[in-house]
């Protein structure tokens, strides 16, 4: 492969951007509607259009006949009118002569069947036409817009994912396991080949994974996915040189979507200069808006974990989807509230697709700022005039940074082996779910957390959490063993130190690596049925403080001290009065273990405790009501505290004892005071460090 370039660009623009995924080449027909979306983006203070997203066809009609003229009205109107664009590279969907002409670039699924011509993103990342197409098209991008006044940044494709099982990609993988392990030797070591008779003896009969073919050699399929997230990097490094060599540099992003599994996204991080997501929570559903946030809020968390810095929220929905099983209307306060949620976790826009409704086609009916009715007078509408109001009031804030004390490791590759593994839980492992009422413990008290890898410098935290860490790639046991000793606070789990990074068990005893400095060693661990329950009961003089019994499920982990302390055991089966939490005091830090998978009760008196006994700030230093929660961002002297209240009812609480400032309501608030959030509200106060 070739090398990643690591060139970064600064985004240059100075405000917080609002805006929408714009598709004006539906439109050439009708040059009333786009003269009338020029009056409603003014009136809907929108300063910001994402385009050219699926617009080849429209660009090259014919293999070299280019038609750029009415992109180049529409990005004229923007910069006499102050607007500005996201301009995108178009690869996301190739035209359906390419695809005639050179049916190559169409993916072969892993029944290696080649698709037809149809969908997004049915391309292949390896094959050299479609590369050499790529590039053809953006460099002529480049060459005609990276000067133009409207275009502030380049938006390359969109939601890459998926993968392709073609000769060329099935030849890419082989160089890449030969590159990676350099003898068949090593290879057949690294994937316990000799299980089942599979030993390859020969580097052509490596191939991709396939229902028709090998998918039990958990190693081969680890390695496949790092390979298609490797391949899909390269694509977009590949996209990005022609815009690299434009006169005028501008920062390069890519859009992320929801916890999508497919790509580990922290391999994004050196060849985007900023990163952005799209956000579709389904609002008003079973789980409860206040789950739905949690979840929310970390997936924003780990966009901006992964740069450190800012993001970008680039796609929403200022209404409904057409795409989610169901999708609610959304209550009255709940857009301006999950709008600025975004920004509490560290964005630096609030953008929609779409801006217009499509008339015809799969996306007719997907949610838009103007809909099919074609004006301004909707309550959706509104809704996104007054974001566009709050965010001209939080100008001051672009570019500010969220400080957090605490990390949460939710780990892609981790990820991607428990899921793949076969153990004593084969439905409802719930890594995801575990992760995430870890991460909400802490979100509900209003802790900043960062949300990341395993592999990231740890000195900074006060505390790390890092539930079902399965797998533990090299040195990561030995980063942990500092980072208490330093005096951090560390919390593992069932299901930890299992695998090393080519999932192959550790010999001589679990938790593997982490066994030192957790002080405990694993023995077994018991599945549950779904109606199977356990308990712990705390001890009478555990330094937690824990008290009474605790319901537990699924997974029981049965462990032996060895310098850890007991805080807790199990109450009931074979396995009753053996410990089940612990605590294990190493160097200046401490290590616990959580051996079962608990309820929510437990983990929120263990965070409340663990976090307490550490000193991590809290943005709010008072109790929280419940479905309320308070984050912050940090600019200079400045702190920006945002309260949101995730219930459809008014909620109050007392603020600690600052002075405050609400940005929103142009008022002053006493140290103190009594501060009431409306149904699905949110205040925005400032105060000084």
């Amino acid at each position: 492969m070739n090398p990643i370039n690591t060139t970064t660009v600064t985004p240059s623009w100075t405000q917080m951007l609002h805006g929408a995924d714009y598709n004006p080449e539906q439109w050439r027909h009708r040059p009333d509607i786009l003269e009338e979306d020029i009056r409603l983006m003014k009136l809907a203070k929108c300063n910001v259009m994402s385009v050219g997203i699926f617009s080849w066809v429209s660009l090259e009609p014919e293999e070299g006949v280019y038609t750029f003229e009415w992109l180049d009205e529409v990005l004229d109107r923007f910069a006499a009118n102050g607007i500005s664009a996201l301009l995108a590279t178009p690869s996301g969907a190739r035209p359906a002569w390419m695809s005639a002409k050179y049916p190559e670039v169409l993916r072969v699924e892993a029944n290696r069947v080649r698709n037809l011509h149809g969908f997004r993103h049915n391309h292949c990342f390896t094959s050299p036409v479609y590369r050499e197409k790529v590039t053809g098209m953006n460099t002529l991008l480049a060459e005609r817009y990276s000067n133009h006044p409207a275009v502030i940044g380049w938006h390359i494709s969109n939601e890459y994912g998926g993968e392709c099982h073609c000769d060329y990609c099935q030849e890419a993988f082989r160089n890449w396991v030969k590159q990676k392990y350099g003898t068949l030797e090593q290879l057949n070591l690294a994937w316990w080949t000799t299980f089942w008779s599979h030993t390859y003896t020969d580097w052509s009969q490596v191939e991709s994974p396939a229902p028709h073919g090998e998918t039990q050699v958990h190693g081969m399929n680890l390695d496949w996915r790092r390979f298609v997230t490797d391949q899909t990097v390269d694509f977009c490094r590949h996209e990005i040189e022609p815009l690299r060599h434009a006169e005028r540099l501008l920062p390069v992003t890519t859009n992320f979507m929801e916890f999508f599994e497919g790509l580990n996204y922290w391999k994004f991080a050196d060849i985007l200069d900023i990163l952005s997501w799209d956000s579709y929570p389904t609002w008003h559903d079973h789980e409860g808006d206040t789950m739905q946030a949690a979840k929310i809020a970390m997936m924003h968390d780990i966009v901006r974990s992964i740069k450190q810095q800012p993001f970008l929220l680039m796609e929403s929905t200022p209404s409904l989807t057409n795409w989610q099983p169901i999708s609610k209307n959304k209550r009255p306060g709940m857009h301006l509230l999950s709008s600025l949620q975004a920004v509490a976790h560290g964005s630096d826009s609030v953008q929609y697709f779409q801006w217009r409704k499509s008339q015809g086609s799969s996306e007719k009916l997907h949610g838009a700022v103007v809909d099919h009715a074609g004006h301004e007078h909707t309550r959706v509408f509104r809704d996104v005039q007054d974001v566009g109001t709050a965010l001209e009031q939080l100008q001051r804030i672009r570019g500010s940074q969220v400080q957090a004390e605490v990390a949460v490791i939710f780990d892609w590759e981790n990820r991607w082996a428990v899921k793949d593994s076969q153990g004593p839980r084969n439905t409802g492992i719930g890594y995801e779910e575990t992760v995430l009422n870890f991460y909400r413990a802490f979100w509900e008290r209003g802790i900043a957390v960062d949300v990341i890898d395993m592999e990231q410098d740890l000195s900074k935290y006060k505390v790390v959490a890092a539930p079902m860490l399965y797998m533990v790639r090299e040195g990561v046991g030995e980063r942990f063993e500092k980072f208490v000793e330093a005096g951090g606070t560390l919390i593992s789990t069932y299901w930890s130190g299992i695998v090393n990074e080519n999932d192959l068990c550790f010999l001589g005893g679990f938790p593997g690596p982490l066994r030192s400095v957790l002080g405990i060693w694993s023995e077994e661990i018991d599945g549950l049925h779904i109606n199977d329950r356990n308990r712990i009961i705390a001890d009478d003089t555990n330094e937690l403080g824990l008290q009474g019994t605790y319901e537990v499920q699924d997974l029981c982990d049965l462990i032996h001290l060895e310098s850890a302390k007991s805080l807790a055991v199990y109450g009931d089966d074979f396995y009753a009065g053996r410990p089940a939490v612990t605590v294990n005091h190493y160097g200046s830090g401490e290590a616990y273990y959580v051996a079962a998978r608990t309820k929510d009760h437990f983990l929120s008196d263990l965070i409340e405790s663990i976090t307490t006994r550490a000193g991590v700030k809290r943005t709010i230093a008072a109790k929280l009501p419940q479905h309320v929660t308070a984050h912050a961002r940090v600019q200079g002297e400045e702190e920006f505290v945002f309260v949101q209240n995730y219930s459809d009812e008014v909620k109050s609480l007392q603020l600690d004892d600052n002075d405050y400032e609400d940005l929103l309501n142009a008022e002053t608030m006493a140290p103190s005071s009594t501060l009431e959030l409306q149904p699905f509200g949110i205040r925005i106060l400032k105060r000084q460090l």
